[in-house]
């Protein structure tokens, strides 16, 4: 057997599964949840650093109410969440390992209402909860790792070692990584979906909040090459889990909950 091909199944070995992830989805991680949770509250120390943070009590109390009931039902075994609104005209929010959650301004001209807020907030906490982070960072130390295995074992500067050096920079760009990322944001999505519908919001307004993204947003670039799916891509997949998301929603209201979030 050559080295090359011993490198390339050693590569595909690393990349092999070792968790699952709340929807069932087989993943590799190597972090441990202090290691992230760590990293994520360092990171988002700096950001706050460098971040202007709204001081407006009335939107902070509105996006402190929408969070707050997304993750009431969230089962997050992070008791503690930090919910911080930056003045930032950029459409964006987040959230990172140890319970940081960051909204920028300019997120709310697009939300119409707090239901879909609460779609957007849904989806970053079960990027958390589903230990998203966790994969980008294992998956990006084993390709790492594989990197430096070519160099020590094959001869890069031969035909032969920059082919498999071009091939291994695609299989990261293309192959690996991108590929895993949409499937971070379409469990991300799914399990969002649910989470704002067991906290009693709307789960249709998260079609809304993607038209509205679409408006919003211009011309997205090609999906294949992108690590979001296109708004159209986004919505036909939340259109396919919304009957049990709706299911979801008439439990939460019969059982009484009922945002009333304002601003």
């Amino acid at each position: 057997m050559s080295k090359i091909l011993v490198v390339i199944l050693t590569t595909l070995f690393i990349l092999i599964s070792c968790a699952t992830s709340p929807l069932g989805r087989s993943q590799f991680k190597l972090m441990s949840d202090d290691e992230l949770n760590g990293m994520g509250s360092e990171a988002f120390s700096q950001i706050k650093q460098k971040t202007r943070v709204e001081k407006s009590k009335r939107i902070n109390r509105y996006v402190n109410c929408v969070a707050d009931a997304v993750l009431l039902v969230s089962n997050s075994p992070i008791k503690n969440w930090e919910v911080v609104v930056f003045r930032d005209k950029s459409v964006n929010a987040f959230a990172v390992p140890g319970g940081k959650i960051g909204v920028h301004t300019g997120l709310l001209k697009i939300t119409k209402k707090q239901d879909q807020l609460a779609a957007v907030l849904g989806h970053e906490v079960a990027h958390v909860l589903a230990d998203h982070s966790n994969e980008r960072v294992s998956q990006e130390l084993a390709l790492q790792q594989s990197m430096n295995v070519v160099q020590v074992l094959g001869n890069v500067q031969s035909p032969e070692g920059k082919q498999l050096m071009r091939l291994l920079g695609l299989g990261a760009e293309v192959g690996l990584i991108l590929p895993y990322n949409r499937f971070h944001e379409n469990e991300a999505d799914e399990m969002g979906l649910y989470l704002m519908a067991k906290a009693g919001f709307d789960p249709r307004e998260s079609i809304r909040l993607w038209e509205n993204m679409g408006q919003g947003s211009g011309k997205q670039p090609s999906e294949f090459f992108s690590t979001h799916p296109a708004h159209e891509t986004r919505i036909k997949r939340l259109n396919q889990n919304m009957n049990r998301a709706m299911q979801f929603y008439q439990k939460a209201k019969a059982s009484g909950k009922n945002p009333r979030c304002r601003w």
